[in-house]
């Protein structure tokens, strides 16, 4: 089924849009929270979170690319389930890796201050990856995004891992000049 008819079923209001959903992208958000949570039964909550969140936001919000929206959705729930995850086990693995390598790069903050100055953030960020060309693009979105290895966007690319990790180190302070010209602080 085309997405905006899937759309349109969640702005009609009828269950079979959660139904239809699943059935197209159920493995796509499947792939990203697993990445996130490597655990069966937490990805499969969090997948499962996404198809509420999805009812719950549409209407009043009319996504233009769904698999991006529900991509987005997937991907702050498996997070957040995370970081209580996290706090409860403290355990390791490849999130405190992602998240400690772009740390060096942004960092957060809670206010309404802050908030605006996230968004514009995002969009520069946004910028900075739009003016890479396409490998470069796919690496970072592959590690900060999808939270892949480095090991796995090497042997997906053919490339050392080695490489990766330098162009990865690259891309990061690239994008940290990128942001310090632009006048954020980090």
């Amino acid at each position: 089924m085309e997405d905006e008819k899937i759309i349109e079923l969640y702005w009609q209001r009828q269950e079979g849009a959660i139904t239809v959903t699943e059935e197209k992208y159920g493995p796509y958000c499947t792939a990203i929270a697993d990445r996130i949570l490597h655990s069966v039964r937490d990805t499969e909550e969090c997948v499962n979170d996404t198809w509420l969140a999805a009812w719950n936001a549409m209407p009043p919000h009319r996504p233009s690319i769904l698999s991006a929206f529900l991509g987005k959705l997937t991907r702050n729930l498996a997070f957040n389930r995370y970081a209580r995850n996290r706090a409860e086990k403290r355990g390791g693995g490849e999130i405190e890796l992602v998240l400690d390598e772009l740390a060096e790069v942004v960092s957060g903050s809670e206010d309404v201050q802050g908030e605006l100055e996230r968004r514009e953030l995002v969009r520069e960020i946004n910028a900075f990856l739009q003016a890479l060309d396409v490998k470069k693009r796919n690496l970072f979105l592959q590690r900060y995004w999808y939270a892949h290895s480095v090991g796995d966007i090497a042997a997906r690319w053919g490339m050392k891992e080695t490489t990766v990790s330098m162009a990865l180190h690259r891309l990061r302070r690239d994008l940290q000049q990128h942001l310090t010209e632009r006048g954020f602080a980090l």
